[in-house]
């Protein structure tokens, strides 16, 4: 069956990246918006019985979501044969519980709509914290792709003498994947809270990683308060200049500057497009496609 490639704006790179990957060709695909700040939105390819695989990143998904809803409404209406959906970044996750009373769990019923548009999913690590699976809340087959062999490869080639540093114990598993696939140390900061708000930050065995580069891991940098304090504890504890990774850039706000403001150099995946991107997944993307 013949498979047909539509980009949504800002996934341009990405897109022709898959393109020269794989075997499917480019479709056309026309979206704008009028002055009033309503889309208009025109497939210009033919798309009747094929496969059509859509890109489209979904950080600041509000703005993103009437044209991709308004996009696979008209391809049903087209009779393609199947909808796939890659999203790098999915977003509505972390909305997994109610806090407070009328609260709404988007994440929940942002599954439901995106189930109701498309046939299939693909996304590199959501977050699931309280959600196991994505079968909890989204009803189409998915595919949770994982981009810690290909960030294992990154740090084995550019940085000497890593140690890779978890700034809790909750971010021990995921370190402690990546330190193993790219065969290096790594540490996890301990804290121990002697109040509401007097937190004491320890770095264990110190002593023997001050000649390496500390290398903080994350799936999402959003706000980077975790890392800005961690970077801080290991610029006090007398280590090296940190380098931050993050698997999605989404940089609320001033993060990226107040981040970039401790030394550290930072470095994200390219599930959202950002000058931070260095590391490439669109070989992880192409072969969940083929």
């Amino acid at each position: 069956m013949t498979k047909l490639i539509l980009s949504l704006p800002g996934n341009e790179t990405l897109t022709e990246n898959l393109v020269k990957l794989t075997s499917m060709a480019k479709g056309e695909l026309l979206v704008r918006n009028f002055p009033d700040g309503e889309s208009l939105i025109q497939i210009k390819s033919e798309v009747s019985g094929k496969e059509v695989v859509l890109v489209c990143s979904l950080h600041q998904p509000d703005e993103k979501l009437l044209p991709l809803y308004f996009l696979a409404k008209e391809l049903r209406h087209l009779q393609v044969a199947r909808i796939t959906l890659v999203a790098p970044y999915l977003a509505y996750m972390r909305q997994d519980q109610a806090f407070h009373a009328g609260e709404v769990v988007t994440s929940k019923y942002f599954a439901q709509l995106l189930s109701s548009l498309v046939d299939e999913l693909i996304t590199i690590d959501p977050h699931l914290h309280r959600w196991k699976t994505m079968s909890d809340i989204y009803t189409i087959p998915s595919q949770v792709l994982h981009a810690s062999e290909t960030i294992s490869a990154y740090i084995k080639s550019h940085i000497p003498n890593p140690v890779l540093i978890g700034p809790d114990s909750e971010s021990e598993q995921w370190v402690a994947e990546v330190a193993k696939q790219a065969g290096v140390p790594f540490l996890v900061l301990q804290k121990v809270r002697r109040g509401d708000e007097d937190v004491q930050v320890s770095v264990p065995q110190v002593e023997q990683f001050k000649d390496h580069t500390p290398v903080l891991v994350d799936d999402i940098i959003s706000t980077a308060r975790t890392m800005i304090e961690t970077v801080n504890h290991l610029k006090a504890a007398g280590m090296k200049a940190a380098t931050c990774i993050g698997v999605h850039a989404v940089f609320a706000g001033k993060a990226y500057d107040a981040l970039k403001a401790t030394g550290a150099e930072i470095i994200t995946c390219n599930t959202i497009p950002h000058h931070s991107n260095k590391i490439d997944l669109s070989n992880l993307i192409a072969g969940s496609l083929i």
